[in-house]
């Protein structure tokens, strides 16, 4: 099997279960959690850096049309402080995010050079395949807490072992 197959594989499992993970929270779940750590900016700060970090290089990102940067802050930022309280995005809108990184993906694999020594991230000194490797450990930890938010709830959620990408 080509290593781009498997992570479009990976990539598009863990995307399935965030889909998931987003159409069935509950409405009054959705801004509930202790701040900043709420559904949403949880579901949207594993999106944008699902995104970001799929790129070849910091420099070739382009954000999101809605992108609001302090939607992703999960802590204290040392530079901002903590977010505002308010909900930025709804599950509808994180949905069509979700859906444009999706029919993106392929594309953005097939674009990285998985050889390469450096990430194409300073802050991230390993080579790009490692750090590809992260970007997924990344989405599937999150999506895990995601998962249990909703199990403490009541809602039961489907594991996706690999999705191929449209």
């Amino acid at each position: 099997m080509d290593l781009k197959d498997a992570l479009k594989g990976q990539y598009g499992a863990g995307l399935a279960m965030l889909r998931e993970c987003i159409e069935r929270c509950p409405d009054d779940a959705w801004s509930a959690g202790e701040h900043p750590r709420t559904f949403w900016r949880i579901a949207y700060h594993t999106l944008f850096y699902t995104h970001f970090y799929m790129m070849p290089s910091h420099t070739e990102f382009t954000p999101w049309a809605r992108h609001q940067p302090q939607g992703v802050i999960l802590w204290d930022d040392d530079e901002d402080g903590i977010p505002p309280v308010e909900t930025t995005y709804s599950p509808q809108d994180l949905l069509e995010y979700l859906a444009e990184i999706e029919q993106n993906l392929s594309g953005w694999v097939d674009a990285l050079d998985l050889g390469a020594a450096e990430s194409g991230f300073p802050w991230y000194p390993i080579p790009k395949l490692d750090h590809q490797l992260v970007n997924i450990r990344h989405l599937g930890i999150h999506v895990g807490q995601l998962q249990e938010l909703l199990y403490a709830r009541g809602v039961d959620l489907e594991w996706v072992g690999k999705r191929v990408p449209a």
